[in-house]
């Protein structure tokens, strides 16, 4: 899953990156609005955590542009208003999701879960396919009731693999869904990672190379 903080507060903003890797997402970051808008609509983003009072546009313009463009990423709207006309307001300008701060730590992660669950084609909370289960809440993978050791980075494939339903999905597309803006596009990263996790699956292999096009399970 990758996110996009978008948030003026920069103590705020990487306390909460933290906290979503920790989780085992893709986190980046911008501090005023247009850097944001730039990035949201260049990558591809499971869900937007976006304060409303930006520098250079304002968050309302921001979520109103998100809103209205192809996207299929997920608002949540964060922000010190807590009333509900700010609530309405949000809501009424595209955000999916609106949370007031001080805020649960907990409670954000829950919410971005839930968005990211119906970034895209809805899909289930627990993701089965074959003899493997993925919970992503629980950060827990399984296969024919084994418990399987992870890295964050693995796991995040997985999740992207079983979420396609056995579409392929192209390296490329890896690469954007499990590693943050920082990841060298020309890396060997996303074919090491499937290789490596495919190991920990066990026999009989279940991941595919289709050849110039991507993986699928």
């Amino acid at each position: 899953m990758r996110v996009l903080i978008i948030e003026d507060e920069e103590p705020l903003a990487a306390a909460i990156a933290r906290g979503l890797r920790r989780e085992g997402m893709a986190v980046d970051i911008a501090t005023d609005g247009l850097s944001g808008l730039d990035k949201a609509l260049v990558n591809l983003y499971d869900v937007v955590i976006l304060d409303r009072n930006l520098p250079g546009i304002h968050g309302d313009e921001v979520c109103r542009r998100l809103s209205q463009s192809e996207s299929e990423t997920r608002i949540l709207m964060l922000t010190a208003a807590r009333g509900l006309h700010d609530k309405v307001t949000g809501l009424n300008l595209g955000a999916d999701d609106y949370l007031g701060k001080p805020f649960a730590f907990a409670e954000l992660v829950a919410r971005v879960r839930a968005l990211a669950r119906r970034a895209g084609r809805p899909r289930p909370a627990i993701l089965r396919r074959y003899d493997l289960e993925l919970d992503p809440a629980e950060r827990r993978a399984t296969r024919a009731g084994r418990p399987l050791e992870l890295t964050p980075k693995e796991f995040g494939v997985l999740e992207a693999l079983l979420a396609a339903d056995g579409a392929v999905v192209s390296g490329e597309e890896l690469l954007e869904k499990v590693w943050d803006e920082n990841a060298d596009p020309f890396t060997n990263v996303v074919r090491v990672t499937v290789m490596t996790l495919r190991k920990k699956l066990g026999e009989p292999p279940l991941i595919e190379t289709v050849v110039g096009a991507g993986y699928r399970l």
